[in-house]
């Protein structure tokens, strides 16, 4: 195995986040916000890189990872603003500055009591591709991470034909994949692509597949998606999903190749799904030195409990940053789901996604105080509780 002096290469979706701030100790509903006409009072805004790149490569760094980013953003006053921030951070060789793109920003919108919404231009995202991608930089890392294919039109399509290249490409490098997704407007161009046909092609190549809940059913179940949406109202989704459909989509997208499949959950916290120990062994030069104690887990961990939430834009960008430091760190597959609730709650207590998180050994205090209240979870028949650990194991768990 060649030296891998770089933890992560963190590459995909990068823009500029706009995000007001709103004034604690209230709940709003979607009315109190958007309503034609009326003013809403709001607080400071915090002004940060956002997406995946910055919000789980700057977690990974905080909590001592080796980072290094892969991007592209417009030659303009935002793209040198994106620059400058991400350079603080860490290794940023392989962003690609274009004069012929814009660089992409995001207005986040996350009032307590409603789910975030974003205004949002993809910029140079749109334009990011397989060519964009340092891949002897890539061969340097234990692990790839690309996040937000669906708000990146090249990737998503010719049925992903540029995203499958990226991840055989870094494969060939023996480097372990991990993957990220978004959720796209149904009525968008990504919400009308072949997203089966897409993951079918995509997954062999992809270690850790990381969708939330909700983009899985999507994308792998779009019909349930839509009468559960209906269903939902103005609620969540989340809401009405139990155990039973977790097991169900994490057994399809194990099918179509992937080793371990993760499903973000948002205040129903974190789920991990994994495949065959051969499949385990197999997945490049950040491969779990015991495939036997990662096999064939399916575990659900309920989120913390948070009193005040400044706001929870990138909370799965953050619990994604937990999981892949833990993983890295040679953590059991118990303690990797514990780190990914633990870095989401730690993102709750500031408007970006970033500036909440704090490093390593607290975050692992976090993780082993079973004290901290927990939301509740409604996981369904043939699971079975562990008050102690406060976590749940489903019927797939062998261990």
């Amino acid at each position: 195995m060649p030296d891998r002096p770089i933890d992560v290469v963190v590459a995909g979706h990068v823009c500029l986040d706009i995000i007001p701030g709103f004034p604690q100790g209230k709940r709003y509903h979607v009315n109190d916000v958007f309503t034609p006409g009326k003013l809403v009072e709001v607080t400071d805004a915090a002004v940060s890189t956002g997406g995946p790149v910055s919000n789980t490569g700057i977690g990974l760094v905080k909590l001592g990872m080796k980072v290094s980013f892969i991007a592209k953003t417009g030659a303009d006053q935002f793209g040198q603003m994106t620059h400058d921030r991400l350079k603080h951070w860490a290794g940023v060789e392989g962003l690609t500055i274009s004069s012929e793109a814009t660089s992409s920003y995001t207005i986040a919108i996350a009032p307590p009591g409603i789910d975030r919404i974003f205004f949002h231009n993809p910029g140079a995202n749109h334009t990011f591709a397989a060519d964009n991608v340092d891949y002897d930089l890539c061969g340097r890392a234990r692990l790839f991470h690309l996040g937000y294919p669906p708000l990146m039109r090249t990737l998503f399509r010719d049925n992903g034909r540029q995203l499958t290249e990226i991840f055989r490409r870094v494969k060939e490098r023996g480097t372990t994949t991990s993957l990220d997704m978004a959720l796209p407007d149904p009525n968008s161009e990504a919400g009308q692509a072949d997203w089966k046909t897409i993951l079918k092609g995509l997954l062999p190549y992809v270690d850790i597949f990381h969708p939330s809940a909700e983009e899985a059913l999507f994308m792998a179940h779009n019909e349930k998606w839509r009468d559960l949406r209906a269903k939902a109202g103005n609620g969540e989704i989340l809401d009405l999903l139990k155990g039973a459909d977790y097991t169900e989509m994490s057994d399809l997208l194990l099918s179509w190749g992937s080793a371990m499949v993760t499903l973000k959950s948002g205040h129903r916290g974190f789920y991990l799904r994994t495949g065959s120990c051969d499949r385990i062994a197999n997945t490049g030069s950040a491969a779990p030195a015991n495939c036997d104690e990662w096999s064939e887990r399916e575990i659900w961990a309920p989120a913390y409990h948070a009193a005040n939430i400044a706001s929870a834009t990138g909370s799965g960008d953050s619990s994604l940053a937990g999981f892949s430091s833990a993983f890295l760190r040679g953590e059991t597959p118990q303690r990797c789901v514990a780190a990914a609730n633990a870095l989401g709650y730690q993102n709750l207590q500031a408007l970006d996604a970033v500036t909440g998180i704090r490093d390593w050994d607290y975050t692992l205090r976090l993780m082993e105080d079973f004290s901290m209240p927990r939301n509740k979870i409604a996981t369904g028949d043939g699971w079975t509780w562990d008050d102690a650990h406060k976590r749940a194991c489903g019927p797939k768990n062998r261990h």
